[in-house]
């Protein structure tokens, strides 16, 4: 019995550190956030979304993507919004991972009841074995519960002032740079399959059954980028889309529909669309959505009115983007004739 209660006395120690410590991580968690809804300029620019999206307006929100970057430069909701209003969101990053998706979405799911959500599928190819996504799963477990470990770079931008940020239009970035694809064809036909890791399947599989549980349609789509995919990939997304009872859009197959011009609308040499791309890719998709799901157009809804004044301020940003592209490409032509 005197053993017992020494061994009690021994553990008690550490579990009252431990609930101090939880406790602690909780406060400073709630803080920062605070902090972050207050200054977004201090936010590291990557993690902006998960912020942007908290920020939105309650039930607001009518169609989520997600994806890494080929998301965010290809999907514009406002450009979605002028055609045909409807009230879409990218909660896009840089690189951003499989586990990273689940995350957000997670988040995104807390404060919005989106009729559907989109899935930009370039970041369901990234390589991950056990180990990685083990590592990776608890970075962003933590991240999520304890959103003070995400958000702890915003003490040095404090100090030191904030970082230059990129300007977010519903989670959409205008791209003004023009540098040309001219590798031609590349979804050349072929029976192969392109690799999936478990990882990133079993977290697809974990977000696609979140969906379905919440009544959400769900579409996977591929941005037009010939340095990201191929034919084999588009097999693979294909058999995962009828498999889980998706919709997939592979425009990678549809750029001569789409109007792509690859001389004018590639970003970066084949990786990424620019604002020119961008245009014609939303274009299609405010359609394809207002033809295939019941969404609303809010453009006369009062309680969207300032999605029109954001309009306002991206239809500027869009100008100066498209004289800036001009220019380039004016450029170049002047140096390709040299």
């Amino acid at each position: 019995m005197q053993d017992f209660k020494q061994k009690m006395r021994t553990l008690k120690k550490p579990a009252v550190f431990l609930a101090i410590f939880l406790c602690l991580i909780l406060i400073l968690s709630a803080f920062f956030v605070n902090m972050a809804k207050k200054h977004p300029e201090f936010v590291q620019s990557r993690n902006r979304p998960w912020l942007n999206i908290q920020n939105e307006k309650k039930n607001s929100i009518d169609v989520l993507v997600l994806g890494d970057s080929e998301s965010y430069t290809t999907f514009s909701p406002l450009e979605i919004w002028k055609q045909n209003g409807i009230a879409s969101f990218v909660c896009g990053q840089t690189g951003q991972e499989v586990e990273e998706t689940y995350y957000m979405l997670r988040r995104a799911l807390r404060t919005q009841e989106p009729k559907v959500v989109v899935f930009e599928t370039n970041s369901m190819f990234q390589p991950q074995n056990a180990a990685e996504g083990f590592s990776k799963t608890i970075a962003q477990t933590v991240n999520y519960y304890f959103p003070v470990f995400l958000l702890h770079s915003m003490w040095q931008n404090w100090l030191m002032g904030p970082e230059k940020q990129q300007v977010y239009y519903k989670g959409f970035v205008v791209r003004d740079i023009v540098e040309p694809y001219d590798g031609g064809r590349y979804m050349e036909k072929t029976e192969r399959r392109e690799y999936m890791s478990r990882a990133v399947r079993s977290y697809m599989d974990k977000m696609l059954a979140m969906c379905r549980e919440k009544g959400i349609s769900v579409i996977l789509y591929s941005a037009p980028s010939p340095n990201n995919y191929n034919y084999a990939k588009h097999n693979t997304l294909t058999d995962y889309a009828e498999q889980n009872g998706a919709e997939y859009l592979d425009f990678n197959l549809m750029t001569e529909e789409l109007g792509i011009d690859w001389e004018k609308d590639s970003l970066d040499n084949g990786d990424h669309l620019n604002v020119l791309g961008a245009e014609k890719l939303s274009r299609y998709f405010g359609s394809y959505l207002e033809e295939h799901y019941d969404l609303e157009d809010h453009r006369k809804d009062p309680e969207y009115s300032s999605w029109n004044e954001d309009v306002q301020k991206y239809q500027n940003a869009e100008k100066n983007a498209i004289r800036k592209i001009e220019v380039i490409l004016e450029y170049l032509r002047k140096k390709k004739q040299k």
